[in-house]
């Protein structure tokens, strides 16, 4: 069976831009058990409320919920088990001070496929105040009427 090339989006978190100021953005592989994959390919996933936590010198993701597989059996997965992150010791280290310093959190953008493998998108994130968050949406308001404008003028 030939492998497919290229990425393909399954799942996208969003809220995570709206909640959160991204700082860095990770790519991560990610532990799953057959079900689970065949419930990605057909795109199936939810990322809303998923996090990732370093323990024990392991990244976890927590709370990200993948449906059961339809014509699953009696081998099927729980959909929000916690699932292990496959990233090199470095990035891992790197993570933990990051995290343990300056009060940062990782948050999922994005699972995709890349290259028949699922792929997750890590971000380290600092939670947004209220008032942030609607500086922003006005900032974007104001953005979007100069461009009406301008357009109008041609």
């Amino acid at each position: 069976m030939a492998r497919e090339q290229g990425s393909k989006v399954i799942a996208r978190n969003r809220r995570a831009r709206h909640d959160y100021t991204i700082e860095e953005v990770i790519e991560a592989g990610i532990a799953l058990t057959g079900t689970e994959v065949k419930s990605l390919r057909a795109g199936r996933a939810s990322l809303t409320d998923g996090f990732a936590l370093i323990s024990d010198g392991e990244v976890w993701l927590h709370n990200v919920h993948i449906p059961e597989y339809t014509q699953g059996t009696w081998t099927n997965h729980v959909p929000r088990r916690t699932r292990k992150l496959l990233l090199h010791r470095g990035e891992i280290d790197r993570l933990v001070r990051k995290t343990s310093e300056q009060g940062l959190t990782l948050v999922p953008l994005s699972m995709y496929f890349k290259d028949g493998k699922v792929k997750v998108e890590l971000a380290l994130g600092r939670g947004k105040r209220t008032y942030d968050k609607r500086q922003d949406l006005a900032r974007r308001d104001a953005a979007r009427e100069v461009e009406r404008a301008l357009r109008r003028r041609r």
